[in-house]
């Protein structure tokens, strides 16, 4: 799976650019806002429907423009070659096309295009809420199960429809047990399914994880993934039955599997209190190379791999292990942004592997 080509149109700070890219590392190179990043979330928003970075499409229409379009062409292991497009006009809906025909529902998309994307806000697994941790749970299970995805959809929705609910009884000081009991049924039913999902993920995830930090960062140090979950001791049902007159008076579900939780652990100890920057970012990157290998090992080809700003936090031998580990034939296209041309010059002279450097100035990208 790779890009052969990516089209911009009115798209952050680009008016128009096509890049004619390589199957293999692909090196943006550019200052602080001359657009290199940009070209990344590009991609990522033509695997993911969605940005990377902001939840709201409209704030990537060029300024002063009324749109903005991405188009790019892919081939891919299991469908040959095919353009996926994404458009979207000021306050207008968003619309993707594969070969120029408009995907019904943008979930229907997801998982086309495999997608791993490394950058520094990834810290933000480590020392952000809960939310990040099961929103990297559910993006990962989702490329490839779209079960899960459905599963994961309809629970948020019946969830809001509880609380919603539950307001409802505490602003009108009334209450019906048997309008509660038809959102919980249907809770308790997918909250099943996703804890199994989530633990069998978590399974097979770890040893992937722990095996990739030894390599990215040289050292024997003892790393861990835990899953946390109400879901390990009592059935859903029984948590909302034992919940239900917290939650009359907090006006929303207090338990469940919305509550997940990952522990990331180095040494017994929780990364996020005891590990160092470095150790920290090592952490983050083998999460997403395990990412990588564990969609890899599902679908049976290589995912994109995007790697953002790579310098950031990690030493110079951790950048050539890394960029030595990606550029083997297990990974396949990767891209990669740093605001020194000097230093990835340095990096491929020691490191002997096919690439493509791309200057980015303003909005624009030139290549050698």
């Amino acid at each position: 799976m790779f890009l052969r080509r990516l089209g911009l149109n009115n798209f952050k700070n680009y008016t128009s650019a096509e890049i004619e890219l390589s199957d293999k590392l692909n090196c943006f190179v550019g200052l602080n806002g001359a657009g290199k990043t940009n070209v990344l979330e590009a991609v990522y928003y033509l695997a993911f429907c969605k940005s990377c970075f902001t939840s709201v499409d409209r704030q990537n229409i060029r300024h002063g423009e009324d749109f903005f379009a991405i188009h790019g062409d892919v081939v891919s292991d299991t469908e040959g070659e095919f353009v996926v497009s994404c458009a979207l006009k000021d306050e207008g809906r968003k619309i993707f096309k594969i070969n120029k025909k408009e995907c019904e529902r943008l979930s229907d998309h997801i998982g086309r295009i495999p997608l791993v994307m490394i950058s520094p806000y990834d810290s933000d697994l480590i020392n952000g809420g809960s939310e990040l941790r099961r929103k990297f749970i559910d993006g990962v299970i989702s490329q490839f199960d779209s079960a899960y995805l459905d599963s994961l959809l309809r629970y948020n929705k019946a969830l809001v429809q509880r609380n919603t609910l539950l307001k409802y009884f505490y602003d009108n000081h009334t209450y019906d047990y048997d309008s509660l009991s038809v959102w919980d049924e249907q809770l308790a039913a997918l909250a099943s399914r996703l804890h199994e999902k989530r633990r069998d993920f978590i399974n097979d995830f770890v040893p992937l994880f722990q095996k990739y930090y030894k390599m990215v960062s040289g050292t024997a140090e003892i790393v861990n993934i835990v899953y946390e979950s109400q879901l390990h001791e009592k059935d859903m049902s029984r948590l909302l039955d034992e919940n239900r007159d917290k939650d009359r008076f907090s006006t929303y579900t207090t338990s469940g599997i919305h509550k997940d939780d990952l522990i990331f652990n180095i040494n017994g100890f929780p990364v996020k209190k005891t590990g160092s920057q470095g150790q920290q970012k090592s952490f983050v990157v083998a999460v997403k190379l395990a990412q990588f290998d564990f969609n890899y090992n599902k679908i049976g080809y290589k995912p994109i791999l995007l790697l953002d700003d790579i310098f950031d936090k990690l030493d110079e031998k951790r950048v050539k292990q890394l960029v030595r580990l990606v550029g083997e034939d297990h990974f396949g296209q990767v891209f990669i942004t740093d605001t020194q041309r000097s230093r990835i010059d340095l990096l491929f002279n020691d490191i002997n592997v096919e690439h493509r450097v791309f200057e980015v100035e303003n909005g624009t990208v030139k290549t050698d």
